[in-house]
């Protein structure tokens, strides 16, 4: 057992993003797998019933979960088995993957719908955020930093399908998936109450909304000391659905466009 940990405890030099490709080139390496897999999920996606594109989305949140598995397994390990509190499986982040979970399994049409708009805006905001930036998420550990790829690209690959393919892309689809997103900010606001009550060990910041701890994200983190516990939960949900609509929005730009050159095409 020990030398199958410490095998998925291998290590390499810390990847350094945009840098020389002798210290970039894992980076570099997972930004062209994940454009590769982002046009074979476009164009695989085209016409997909709801039973497929389930399937798919329960292949996939069972591999993030599997991933997850390995990196909660290993982060024990290297800390002697002293649970790593901060790495607790529902960060932001962490969410497509349950997301897609229940996705593939609800029988819910409207249930079904939302969690897809959510998977194009809110995961594909995600997973394409630290794909292009991810100065903090690389580590010494071959495994920790494969699985980080893989989850945050498949992220963007399946996000970007199913924004291309698979939901209406119209304005008022944000506020389905903000609903969404509003739910599981409910659940972590729960779970750190419960951590801070009862818990009390290690760092627990779920979605980085625990008042016991500073919040740390860009622009966000300036408003958390500044405001009510309450008004800026409600700058948080609205700061994050911003973001995630200006996914919709690319998406509901590029579609006009590709109807008025086909118009133009039919035209001439």
């Amino acid at each position: 057992m020990n030398q199958i940990l410490e095998f998925l405890n291998g290590e390499m030099n810390r990847p350094l993003p945009y840098q020389s490709l002798e210290e970039g080139w894992f980076h570099y390496l997972a930004l062209v797998l994940v454009v590769v897999g982002s046009v074979i999920s476009v164009s695989r996606m085209k016409q997909m019933s709801d039973a497929k594109l389930k399937k798919t989305l329960l292949i996939f949140a069972g591999v993030l979960i599997l991933f997850e598995i390995y990196k909660q397994l290993i982060f024990s390990y290297q800390a002697n088995w002293s649970y790593q509190w901060y790495a607790f499986p529902f960060q932001f982040c962490s969410t497509p993957m349950y997301v897609a979970l229940l996705a593939g399994l609800t029988k819910n049409k409207k249930v079904f719908e939302a969690l897809k708009i959510f998977l194009a805006t809110f995961g594909l905001f995600a997973g394409l955020a630290v794909m292009l930036y991810p100065m903090t998420v690389f580590v010494s550990t071959i495994g920790i930093n494969i699985q980080t790829m893989v989850h945050h690209g498949g992220m963007a690959i399946i996000g970007l399908g199913i924004l291309v393919n698979q939901i209406k892309l119209e304005s008022k689809s944000i506020f389905k998936a903000s609903l969404v997103f509003s739910v599981l900010v409910l659940i972590a606001l729960v779970m750190n109450t419960i951590h801070n009550t009862w818990i009390q060990i290690g760092t627990f910041n779920m979605f980085f909304i625990n008042p016991r701890f500073e919040n740390g994200l860009p622009i966000l983190g300036l408003f958390q000391p500044l405001v009510p516990a309450p008004i800026f939960l409600l700058i948080y949900i609205f700061g994050f659905s911003l973001c995630a609509y200006i996914m919709l929005f690319i998406g509901i730009l590029t579609k006009h466009f590709n109807q008025r050159k086909e118009v133009s095409f039919q035209k001439a």
